[in-house]
């Protein structure tokens, strides 16, 4: 298609948007796992937040919220629910007393045995294979590192 083609003029219908399946898709994902997360009473934001200090504890709140693409103020009133919860600690740092340090408690290491069921039970709903999974979560993530890489920078 050049530049003077007329179909450009007009957006294409709803339902050939790259965008529109990618967010429906990531809502339904959501919906699945949360018969998982109600079990171990979590959210998936919170989930998330886990995930990371699963891979790396006591790590700053600005560290967490730059992995999650949030603002760090967004990100704590999530981070007091799952220190309410009895899942994390939040501390002063006391090397920089600026920076607050989330770190897990055992009732959020114990939980990391039980969340591996939230891929199990994705792929038994629906029909994939943790191969597949992954090859398509591997697409995905090569798809948005292109276009984080294609897209203007944000205005701070």
């Amino acid at each position: 298609m050049s530049d003077t083609d007329p179909k450009l003029d007009f957006p294409p219908p709803l339902s050939e948007h790259l965008c529109h399946w990618i967010y429906g898709t990531n809502l339904a994902i959501q919906r699945i796992h949360k018969t998982v997360l109600d079990e171990l009473g979590i959210t998936y934001p919170q989930y998330l937040v886990l995930n990371l200090l699963w891979e790396r504890d006591n790590q700053p709140v600005g560290e967490l919220a730059s992995q999650l693409r949030l603002e760090a103020s967004t990100l704590t009133p999530l981070l007091k629910r799952l220190e309410a919860g009895g899942f994390v600690t939040r501390v002063r740092n006391p090397k920089d007393e600026r920076q607050v340090l989330i770190g897990l408690l055992d009732k959020g290491r114990e939980l990391r045995s039980c969340a591996g069921r939230l891929g199990v039970n994705l792929g038994e709903r629906i029909k994939m294979s943790v191969d597949e999974l992954k090859q398509l979560s591997d697409g995905i993530r090569k798809l948005h590192e292109q276009l984080v890489e294609a897209a203007p920078e944000e205005e701070a």
